[in-house]
């Protein structure tokens, strides 16, 4: 499974916690704990919890599709993540699954527990919300994303004029739901016209790895083009708000060097950066 891109949570201090409670519930494990990242694997997928401060909240114009088998699955999943969290969507029959909730847990992510079929591999996907001035653009996000990674596409796409589910205030031609791939990863997306008190923000991110500073260059001009924004350390904002880390494999390498001094470096020539410059990280690393 594809796991150089994965989705980053952003918390004030109780990523741990939080962590514990997924793998849990999913029967995951731990893979890295630091004070800062924890690495978790769900159903053979990474996730990265940062523990971040509380600059950011997470919200639910990011949540994460568990597509499941069974009525017992979705029960059992829900009667976990409601606990203590906010229900959005009452459990229950829909036009567009046998069971279905939608539920904002107690740690502020938001999950959307789906009885229906697989897309491949992947149990888990994320959902991104398009609102504000963001509704209506969800195809055309579709299209920026698979133009620039390898292995992409777009998939089904369900408008709201195709008349299943609730299409009222919603204008035919937006997307209720649709599933596209970027370097054989799995998203959903779907346009919304409510007004919510939320946006697309840093408290979830999408993380590349990358293997070399051409591919670094490349996605992060890419992702920027059309009116994004650089920010500090390997992020970025792209033209839609969503914010994306474009991290270079030597970064994690220089900085879990056993050598702590030299790794301690890299890390404060990383701070310095916007765009991560693999040789400026050598040159700190060597220095």
């Amino acid at each position: 499974m594809n796991n150089h891109i994965f989705p980053c949570l952003w918390y004030d201090g109780d990523g741990k916690e939080s962590a514990k409670f997924y793998c849990e519930i999913f029967g995951g494990k731990i893979t890295e704990d630091s004070q800062m990242v924890l690495n978790i694997e769900l159903f053979g997928q990474k996730l990265m919890l940062l523990n971040g401060g509380p600059q950011f909240e997470k919200n639910a114009s990011v949540s994460f599709m568990v597509m499941c088998e069974s009525e017992d699955e979705v029960q059992n999943y829900w009667n976990r993540l409601s606990d203590g969290g906010i229900v959005l969507m009452e459990l229950g029959e829909y036009p567009w699954s046998k069971k279905y909730g939608w539920v904002h847990d107690q740690f502020g992510v938001t999950w959307q527990l789906y009885l229906g079929e697989k897309q491949g591999e992947q149990k888990i996907i994320p959902t991104l919300m398009f609102i504000h001035q963001n509704n209506g653009k969800a195809l055309e996000a579709m299209e920026f994303y698979t133009k620039i990674f390898p292995d992409s596409k777009i998939g089904n796409v369900l408008k709201y004029g195709d008349g299943v589910g609730d299409e009222n205030h919603e204008i035919p031609e937006n997307v209720q739901h649709a599933h596209f791939e970027i370097d054989g990863y799995s998203l959903f997306c779907m346009d919304n016209s409510y007004d919510h008190n939320f946006d697309f923000n840093e408290g979830i991110s999408m993380v590349v790895m990358t293997e070399n500073q051409e591919e670094t260059d490349y996605l992060w001009n890419s992702l920027i083009s059309n009116g994004g924004n650089e920010s500090m350390c390997g992020w970025l904002k792209d033209q839609f708000g969503f914010s994306w880390q474009i991290v270079p494999k030597r970064l994690i390498q220089l900085m879990n060097d056993s050598d702590q001094e030299k790794a301690l470096k890299v890390v404060q020539e990383m701070m310095k950066m916007k765009k991560i410059v693999i040789a400026d990280l050598e040159n700190a690393y060597n220095s």
